[in-house]
This record gives C-alpha cells, structure tokens and sequence, in this order.
C-alpha cells in the first residue's frame, strides 16, 4: 500500500486504463482530446462535427463579421459565468498535486482527481472518475456558455445558407437513430476479463460491468468487486422464518472443509470486508488460506426485501437486535450448512459416513461491531434452546453490547431516544436516506469531499467530534459504492432503542418491549434476558480485539466482555490495536489482518477428516489419469 491506496485501488485504476477508448468519455471534467476524437463535452462535439462538416471557406467569409458581432455582445456574459469554473478548476489543480503511484500516459492522467495523505482510503482516490456536485456545476456552467455561441453560429448559418440548412436537419434525423444506439452502448456497458479461481475450469472469462451509473455516481456492487479482482461469486438468497429475504454472498471453495462467516456491524454491509482489496480484506485473505468464504448481510435495506412485496414500511422496520441474532442470523448459517453438506457429499463421498457423526466442515465467524452482539446472542440462545449453533471459532473485532461507557454526545442520544420513543417509533420507524436523489447528492457530495481536500477535512473534523473523537475515515465511508441511490443500509429505530437501552442499563441483555406482559409473552420473564449471565453457555474460544482509538466501542467496553467470559469459564482471548473503529473493515491494517489470519487457522479440521480428504484426492486423480 502506497501513500494511502490499496492494491485494490492499484487494480481497478489499470483496469481502467487498460480498458477500451469507449470507457474514456466519463473523466470529470475536461479531458485533452486522445488521438484527436476524445472531445470535452458531448455538446461542444455535436457543434463541432456540424461546423466541420457544413463551413466552406466561403460561407465563413460571409458570416465572419456576423458571427464576431455576436461574440463581443456575448463576451461579458461568457466572462462572468466563466469565472467561477476558472476558480473550481484552479483549486481542482491544487487539490491534485500529489504523486502518482501507476506511471501512465499524461492524457490519462489529466481526467483523474486524485488526493493522497497519509491515512488510509477506501475504494476512491485513484481510481474513481464520478463527478462531485461542483464538478457538476462546473461542467453545467461551460456546457451552457457553449451551448449559447453553438446556438448563435447556428441560427447565423441557417439563415443564410437555407438548402445547406435543410440538407443538414436531414443528415441528422436519418442519423439520430443509430447515433443514439451507438453512444448508448458506449457509455454504459464495459468489457472486463475475469478468472474464475478455484473452479473446474478457471479459463478467461469475458462479462459485462457497469463502471458508471447514469446519474454519473458508483453502483457497483459486492459482487462486482470481487469478480473484477478474478475471485469466483456466488449470490445466496437466504429467507428467515419471518419472511425477510436477505443476500448471503459467498467466495466459493466447494471442496474446503473450512469455511469462515463474515458479518457487517450498523449501517454496513458486505462491501466493508472486500474493499481494500487483495492485499487488505480480510475475505480474500481467507480465500487465499483455503477457506470457502460467506458474506452476511442483515435486515435492514432501503429496497425492503421480504417475501410480502406489499409490506409496508412501519412494519418492515419492526425489529430490533433480537431479530439480527435469533432470525438473521441462523438462516444464514443454516443455509451455509446445508449448502456445504450437499457439496461436500458430491465431492468427497466418504463425507456420507462422517455427516452421522458430526459436523463435516469447521465453520468460523468474523463479526464486527453490531456483527458480534448478534453472533454472541445467537450461540447463546442456540445452547439456550440445545440447538446446535455449527460454530468453532468466534473472532469478534470492536463487538456491541456493552456502552455505558461512551461520550457526552452518545449519552444525550440515548436520553432523547428513551424518552421519545413512544412518539418517535410511530413517526420515525427508521433512520435511512428514503429517495433516490437525496442519495445520490450525498454521493456525489462523497466525491467532493475527496476531489477538495479542505472540505473533506472539515468534514472528517466534524464527523470525528460528533462521534467523540473517533479518527475513523468517515469522508471515505460516505463514499463507498453501499451507499449509492439505488439502495443503501439503514438503521430501524427499534435497532437504535436497543442501544439506547443497553447502555442505559450497562447490560447486554435483550430488547425491552416496555411492559410486562409484552416481556412475559416473549421471554417468559417481566425482564428481558441478560445475555452477560448465559455467558457460561459459550462453549467455542472467542477472540475479542478492542482499538486504543475507537470512541465508538471504548476498549473498557470489550473488556467488560472480556472479564465475565472469563469469569464463566470461557476460553477467550483479548487483544488490543491501535485503531479507530472503522479501521477493522475500512482501512488496510496488516497488523490486525495477521492476528486475525492467525487465530482462525488455530481451527483445523480433525486428523481423520483430513486424511480421507487426501484419499479421496488421489482416488479422483487415479480415475482421471486412467480415464
């Protein structure tokens, strides 16, 4: 990683690069003209080409002193509007003068923004070429300008060439079809080759990705990172038992016998385990070890996917923690199981025998803040129920459940949500972005952020003592492509009373329904269950790791987790790093990315497995080679 870009950012900048001259035309800004038919702007290129195509040499000495008319009345106007593009485009220039990491062609080079500090960055710096909203107005500003003079040489040249002008409305309306048919598949579609590994066949393969969205932001998807970096894909849907429909993503490897869960915290999703790249996630660091990797996503999407499509939003919205880790996630890990099973069986037969003894496969969980609250309520009410959780290792990075020690401005959060929840849980049911422009403005306003360094440093200021001091990348969060205006993750408001409570009561206990009798019907008990006493039921090691610098989940917080499974008699582990509380997903820490490689490959499938592995190997290579 090379003055704040991961290797990931590296890739898809060559990618870029490297891709057809068609995938060119989205730069922000203005770009200089490649092999001369790269043009600014689609308007200036439509002008140009009728100019070219139409001006004799004769009819630009009639209308010469016409067209120089016009150009001095208009002059002012051009002037002023102009001026506030020159200023955008001077601080664009000042804001870009960090060094290069890829040597490239200078052409290259001009249409691409970039902002290097010492921090960490996300997916963006290097390799994003979405327009921010100043660049919008930027790029509206000349095209308006332009567009007037275009407008004026037109009306000039139609009025005293009326057959050229007639000549010309024909060419264009014979040509407008196939013209419109040809820009539209350039601009969207482009060609990425790709290489499934770990499959039968990992042969090149050719496949269609949208780099950039209409409205110019970043759609793309988990799926779209992890195949452009040559992984293999699979998309899981995954239904709970009350009708939510949730993605399980996977990074296969069929015929592992270790496999490993990852789960997102609040207002994340899987794309925080894959966006740093080859060298940076934690999900490809555990491909690259030999386990078959499932991404987890929770409940919780603008998109509200649910078997009732007709579901309304007050009631999607209804849940809260409890149903993260009594509903989320088993369907998840019991999809995992059941898929894992029926591969294995098919791959190695022998596993038919071992299926009635026990478990063919170790399955580990990494979970990160809100991922671990639910991951430690799901073991405990499984052994709760004597239901088996399918788990052999917990790795649980800043986990939730206990926040009584927090900051002054998380304290008057909680205040006003137990206060004001029996009002604002029938007005507000969620906490999420709920249009599509507003969405994408904040995308676009993500892209200023890093195109102008001074404002995303403001912005990170402010987000940072709202937060309490956490020097999270927040400005690089806002900008990954989760969060774009098609979907994005939200917070349900019970999710957010759940907290609220907990820290209230310094316990990690269940969420509070309000009265008895609603308690009664759910627990059993007036009280809802206090997680921190079942602690004695965990019965697989958990490793906890708490950062010096996370405001968000103080590290005494993850102690406090720490001190009662210790005191239950859990085989636990607590460890400590130098980070804020996104740097577990967000950033590339190779310190943290070795202790955690480290303590999953404590987990190893049993000898005997092992060695029927092998046999049934070389059994399949015998049949191949005698085939």
């Amino acid at each position: 990683m090379e003055h704040g870009v991961s290797s990931f950012n590296r890739f898809v900048h060559e990618l870029s690069v490297d891709s057809e001259p068609s995938s060119m035309d989205y730069s922000s800004g203005e770009e200089e003209d490649i092999d001369g038919i790269t043009p600014a702007s689609p308007s200036s290129n439509c002008s140009r080409v009728s100019r070219a195509s139409s001006f004799t040499k004769y009819e630009r000495h009639r209308t010469g002193w016409i067209i120089s008319i016009l150009s001095w009345i208009l002059f002012p106007a051009k002037f002023l509007l102009g001026i506030p593009f020159y200023i955008g485009r001077l601080s664009c220039t000042r804001g870009s003068k960090a060094p290069s990491t890829c040597h490239r062609p200078l052409q290259l080079h001009s249409s691409i923004r970039r902002v290097h500090t010492t921090k960490d960055h996300v997916v963006h710096c290097a390799t994003d070429r979405r327009r921010g909203v100043i660049e919008d107005l930027h790029l509206a500003i000349e095209i308006f300008i332009e567009t007037i003079f275009d407008f004026f040489h037109k009306a000039a040249h139609f009025l005293l060439s009326p057959s050229e002008a007639l000549r010309m409305s024909w060419r264009w309306f014979s040509s407008d079809k196939n013209d419109t048919e040809v820009i539209h598949h350039d601009v969207y579609d482009a060609s990425v080759h790709t290489d499934t590994l770990g499959e039968n066949d990992p042969s090149v393969s050719e496949r269609k990705s949208t780099f950039h969205h209409v409205m110019n932001t970043d759609a793309r998807t988990c799926q779209d990172v992890i195949t452009e970096l040559g992984y293999p894909y699979e998309a899981i849907r995954v239904e709970t038992s009350d009708g939510y429909v949730l993605l399980l993503e996977r990074i296969p490897r069929r015929d592992a016998r270790k496999a490993v869960y990852l789960q997102h915290g609040i207002l994340d999703s899987s794309m925080g385990w894959v966006s740093n790249g080859v060298v940076g996630s934690p999900a490809f660091a555990a491909y690259d070890q030999g386990y078959d990797v499932f991404l987890g996503n929770f409940r919780g999407l603008v998109s509200r996917e649910h078997v009732n499509k007709d579901i309304s939003s007050r009631r999607y919205w209804k849940y809260s923690i409890n149903e993260h880790g009594t509903e989320d996630i088993p369907a998840m890990i019991e999809k995992i199981h059941e898929i894992k099973t029926s591969e294995l069986k098919i791959s190695q037969p022998d596993v038919k025998e071992e299926i009635n003894e026990a478990q063919p496969y170790k399955l580990c969980a990494i979970c990160h803040s809100l991922g671990g609250a639910a991951i430690l309520m799901y073991v405990i009410t499984c052994r709760i129920e004597e239901k088996p959780h399918r788990l052999s290792r917990l790795i649980l990075l800043s986990p939730a459940g206990f926040h009584d020690d927090s900051t002054l401005v998380f304290t008057v959060a909680e205040y006003l949500f137990l206060v004001s929840a029996p009002i604002l849980a029938y007005i507000v049911p969620a906490f999420y972005i709920p249009t599509k422009f507003f969405r994408m403005l904040l995308n676009k306003l993500a892209r200023d952020f890093h195109n102008y360094p001074a404002v995303g440093g403001l912005v990170q200021t402010l987000m940072s003592y709202v937060v309490g001091g956490d020097s999270s990348n927040w400005v690089g969060v806002l900008g990954l492509p989760h969060y774009n205006m098609n979907d994005m993750p939200g917070v349900s408001f019970r999710v957010a009373h759940h907290l609220a409570q907990m820290k209230h009561t310094g316990k990690f206990r269940m969420f509070d329904y309000g009265s008895v009798r609603a308690n009664m019907e759910v627990y059993g008990s007036p009280e809802p269950v206090d997680l921190g006493e079942y602690y004695r039921f965990i019965d697989i090691p958990v490793d906890l790791v708490a950062g010096r610098k996370d405001k968000v989940i103080r590290p005494s917080m993850v102690r406090k987790h720490y001190r009662l499974m210790k005191d239950s008699g859990v085989d636990v582990s607590y460890n400590e790093f130098e980070y804020a509380h996104l740097d577990f997903t967000f950033s590339h820490r190779e310190e943290l990315l070795a202790y955690v490689m480290s303590r999953l490959l404590l987990v190893e499938p049993d000898p005997k497995r092992q060695f029927s592995q092998k046999a049934s190997k070389l059994k399949k290579k015998e049949q191949i080679e005698s085939s």
